[in-house]
C-alpha cells in the first residue's frame, strides 16, 4: 500500500465516521480491527471487530460533547499513519484535547487505531462537564 493510498483511507475514514456514515467507514476497516483507549480515560478499553469504531464513537458521544475535530496533519510510513488532531468541546470553558491517533494497516485496511492524548485530563474534564449538564 502506498503512502498516498494510506492517506486517502485516513481522509475517507475521518470524513465518513465524522458524518456518522459507519457503513462506509467499516469498508475501510479490517475484520480484525482493534482500538485501544488507555486506562484513566472515560472510554478506556479495547474495542474489537469491524464495528469497533461505531461502538466507540457511540459510547464517546454519549459521555462527551465534542463540538469539532480539528485535524492538523497526517504522516505515513511503513504500515502506519499518525494524525495530529484536537477535539474541541461544546463547553467553551474546556481546553481542547490534543492527541495523535496511530493507524496500522493490514491488507489495505485499518487494523489498529491507538489514540495518544497529550493530557488525558482534558477528556476526563469533558466527561465531568457532560455528566453535570445531563444529570
Amino acid at each position: 500500500m502506498t503512502q498516498d493510498e494510506m492517506l486517502n483511507v485516513i481522509n475517507e475514514l475521518y470524513a465518513t465516521s465524522g458524518a456518522g456514515d459507519f457503513d462506509s467507514a467499516e469498508k475501510l476497516l479490517h475484520d480484525d480491527l482493534v482500538i485501544v483507549e488507555a486506562d484513566g480515560l472515560p472510554m478506556a478499553g479495547t474495542y474489537r471487530g469491524k464495528s469497533a469504531l461505531r461502538d466507540l464513537f457511540t459510547q464517546v458521544m454519549g459521555m462527551i460533547e465534542v463540538a469539532g475535530l480539528r485535524r492538523v496533519e497526517t504522516t505515513t510510513g511503513g504500515d502506519y499513519a499518525v494524525t495530529i488532531l484536537y477535539f474541541e468541546f461544546a463547553d467553551p470553558s474546556l481546553k481542547p484535547a490534543h492527541l495523535c491517533e496511530l493507524f496500522r494497516f493490514k491488507d489495505g485496511k485499518v487494523c489498529e487505531i491507538t489514540p495518544y492524548y497529550f493530557d488525558p485530563a482534558t477528556m476526563v474534564a469533558a466527561h465531568e462537564a457532560f455528566k453535570r449538564k445531563h444529570s
